[in-house]
């Protein structure tokens, strides 16, 4: 059986292309990446952000000049005022890029998005995830991360429950779930209470954050990665 050669290089020729795919870029101004490979909703993103004293319109003109002069579909939404958001669909490489503006203490304040259409990993399921499960979460948002020294996973929930209540509360869900509390700290952030909970379990390790919204509302960010001193114990014990 004879196949085509032509799909095989325009596939070969595609792979790299897309990989090598940057993000946006406004002129004159620093981006500042936000982690390297983020997974959100189980599709693959890139993320940065920049600062300029240009006005919002300005920018957002920008962008939709420069991808619309290179032949692709975009897409504007905002009052161009206070906020907006700009998009492009490069329907070739299976990509949409974006940028989302603030005004925020009198500068413009842009995030440009990366998000690949065409990948989709699945999320991990509840039973598979590694975080510590807080039940009546008012909001709940999982993000993965990608980078040389491994991966990372993130979760930020709300509760109606006090500080005390949800610190409680989940120390006994840790100490259930076999990890061993490491380090604990607690201060003040703009006149919010916060805790700062630090659990290893094996090769796992998990920082927790609480910050106090309000008396009865609870900010919980869970930040689980490999507990790389574990790790390396491991391979130096192994024969």
């Amino acid at each position: 059986m004879r196949v085509s050669a032509l799909p095989l290089l325009l596939l070969l020729w595609a792979a790299p292309s897309r990989a090598e795919q940057e993000l946006a870029v406004y002129p004159g101004t620093v981006h500042t990446r936000i982690g390297e490979e983020l997974l959100i909703g189980g599709q693959p993103h890139r993320l940065a952000y920049f600062t300029t004293t240009d006005p919002l319109e300005k920018v957002a003109r920008y962008f939709h000049g420069f991808w619309t002069k290179q032949g692709y579909p975009v897409v504007v939404n905002g009052d161009l005022q206070r906020e907006a958001v700009v998009s492009a669909f490069f329907t070739r490489e299976g990509l949409q890029r974006a940028v989302v503006l603030r005004t925020h203490l009198g500068k413009t304040v842009g995030f440009t998005v990366l998000k690949d259409l065409w990948l989709y990993e699945k999320p991990t399921s509840t039973h598979g995830s590694p975080f510590i499960q807080v039940e009546g979460a008012l909001f709940s948002a999982d993000v993965g991360s990608r980078g040389a020294a491994g991966g990372s996973l993130h979760r930020t929930q709300v509760v109606e429950r006090g500080l005390d209540t949800v610190h409680q509360e989940l120390a006994a869900r840790f100490s259930a779930a076999g990890y061993t509390p490491v380090r604990e700290s607690g201060g003040r952030l703009d006149g919010q209470r916060t805790l700062v909970l630090e659990y290893a379990r094996g090769a796992e390790q998990m920082l927790t954050t609480l910050v106090e919204l309000a008396p009865s509302r609870v900010a919980i960010s869970q930040a689980w990665v490999p507990n790389t001193d574990a790790v390396r114990q491991a391979r130096e014990e192994k024969p």
